[in-house]
């Protein structure tokens, strides 16, 4: 059984030239060790993999049970003049909340 990473946080994002921030944060703390396991980098880059060519760099916000990824080359030569169908961070991270984490993760 899967739940959904929305079930279990909410996100934030922004964007500058090509890089992007996506911030997970647990509505739970008591949460924040199961993200912490299991919202890898590598595993944010798998789910986005269609829509990012880029890599993401994790770092672990514990103070506000939060994740904080940072983009870099995701979004092509920046917001402005990407080709690509809304490639702002705001899509990337609701995107992002539908990454399946296993139930007992």
């Amino acid at each position: 059984m899967m739940v959904r990473l929305g079930q279990l946080a909410h996100a934030r994002a922004g964007d500058k030239g090509d890089t992007t921030t996506l911030s997970v944060v647990a509505r739970d703390p008591a949460d924040y060790d199961r993200l912490r396991r299991t919202v890898t980098a590598e595993r944010v880059e798998a789910h986005l993999c269609g829509d990012v060519a880029g890599r993401f760099t994790r770092f672990e916000l514990p103070g506000l049970s939060a994740l904080h990824f940072v983009g870099r080359g995701v979004l092509g030569s920046g917001v402005t003049t990407s080709l690509a169908l809304d490639s702002h961070g705001k899509s990337l991270s609701s995107a992002l909340l539908d990454l399946e984490l296993p139930e007992n993760g």
